[in-house]
């Protein structure tokens, strides 16, 4: 679909940061597996997201005892085990790293920039603690780079990763980003929570960018609410679904696949919470719950 492959354009920005959603597939299927593992109970267990007020270091707090008072608020956000958090810094390659199998301490080395950049440090810890959560929980996908898009994405959803957008800041020449997701893709997932929640986590960005890719997110997210066969789809998606149906097949790029010949019997497409395939009859105004998360669709044709 037009509007689809539009939303799907990516590109870098002058700064070599890569826009778009270029990995919307794995981004659903991590939230998938997140309800899978935890269920809808599990994921209710994080209902306001951490405050930044918890997470910012006071003027004049020194680097270490704020990272370390930082990292025990993100362990009781994230509903880790109680447990010293032991946090160092040293000049590495990479924005942070943790053992996560390791204890009974929370180990985590931060890189030496953020000596200078304290304001920076809550992200890097809620990404490198979701780690250790994932670990705990027996959560992963194959590959690294896939990996690291689930914890970014569970990171966000459970409500500290408000904190790895507002990194996001491009300021003349220079320029800083946290984490594997676009801009927008994380404004689309903290989007995902903010509906399910009743959250806006738009008056916590410190960053302009950060602003304006949670803002294109949510864009994102709620056309996604709008398409076929949900009930709240526009004139045009709901004309060009019916002339779908009646063919029995969709389009490329179509959010709903067809079965049944034609005009079809049935149409599957994902739940907009979980992103769990669901399967409907085709053509019929009708309620469906999603056996994963539970929740209650209307769907029109």
């Amino acid at each position: 679909m037009t509007d689809r492959r539009a939303a799907d354009r990516v590109g870098r920005d002058a700064h070599g940061v890569e826009h778009g959603f270029p990995h919307r597939e794995d981004v659903r299927a991590s939230l998938t597996a997140l309800y899978r593992r935890v269920g809808p109970a599990g994921v209710a267990r994080y209902p306001v997201s951490v405050a930044a007020s918890d997470v910012a270091l006071g003027a004049g707090e020194d680097p270490l005892l704020g990272a370390t008072r930082v990292a025990g608020v993100l362990v009781r956000h994230l509903r880790l085990p109680e447990a010293p958090a032991v946090v160092t810094f040293r000049t590495m390659e990479h924005a942070a790293t943790v053992e996560p199998g390791a204890g009974p301490e929370y180990a985590v080395e931060l890189n030496e920039r953020f000596r200078a950049r304290p304001r920076d440090i809550g992200a890097a810890l809620a990404h490198e603690l979701t780690h250790v959560l994932l670990h705990r929980l027996g959560l992963g996908f194959p590959g690294t780079a896939r990996n690291e898009i689930l914890t970014d994405v569970v990171t966000s959803y459970l409500g500290a990763g408000w904190l790895l957008l507002d990194a996001f800041r491009q300021d003349g020449a220079e320029s800083q980003k946290l984490g594997y997701l676009t801009p927008e893709e994380f404004g689309w997932v903290l989007a995902q929570r903010a509906e399910l929640f009743g959250e806006d986590p738009s008056p916590w960005f410190t960053s302009a960018v950060a602003y304006e890719a949670w803002r294109r997110g949510r864009a994102e997210a709620e056309r996604e609410r709008r398409l076929p066969p949900l009930a709240g789809a526009g004139w045009t998606h709901r004309r060009r679904y019916a002339h779908e149906r009646r063919l029995g097949r969709a389009a490329p790029g179509a959010p709903y696949a067809f079965d049944g010949g034609a005009p079809a019997a049935g149409v599957a497409f994902p739940c907009p919470v979980c992103r769990q395939r669901l399967r409907v009859p085709a053509g019929r105004t009708l309620r469906a719950r999603c056996r994963l998360c539970g929740t209650v669709l209307d769907c029109a044709g």
